[in-house]
């Protein structure tokens, strides 16, 4: 069941990107508004670090070319500026919405996945990026298609 509010994401496309290329060096920045919900998403060369706030839970991705396709990679800074504690909820809180987040990423880049279709079978790789071990962890994810948005 989807859980994306399609009218309260924002697509931006910078300088560079278009709605269908490259896909290679294709960098997304995913940030959000704890007040109104909304969620902002910046495609672009580079990611978007003017959209990144002090409390670093954006989201981070890319397309990386490998031998069978494509990987997308994405990033979480778990650690953000706080201490171990707050590590273990963020972490929880980074699991929960992934999927929502994924989900905004995938719908808001639909025309990239409609001009090329595999990219929604390609492997999701997601870098938990800490300073503690028991969260500094790389995972599989799925596929893009597992997050296509059902409205």
């Amino acid at each position: 069941m989807s859980r994306l509010n399609q009218d309260k994401l924002s697509v931006e496309f910078r300088d560079g990107v278009t709605v269908t290329e490259p896909i290679t060096f294709r960098r997304y920045t995913l940030t959000h508004s704890d007040l109104t919900a909304e969620l902002f998403l910046t495609i672009g060369l580079r990611y978007a670090f003017d959209k990144i706030n002090t409390m670093r839970d954006e989201v981070l991705g890319e397309w990386i070319k490998s031998h069978d396709g494509y990987l997308y990679h994405l990033y979480l800074n778990i650690d953000g500026q706080f201490d171990t504690e707050s590590a273990q909820v963020r972490n929880y809180i980074f699991r929960r919405e992934l999927p929502l987040a994924l989900e905004a990423i995938r719908y808001g880049d639909r025309e990239l996945f409609n001009t090329y279709p595999e990219l929604d079978y390609s492997p999701i790789i997601v870098f938990f990026l800490s300073s503690i071990p028991q969260y500094n962890v790389i995972e599989d994810w799925g596929t893009m298609h597992l997050y296509k948005s059902l409205t």
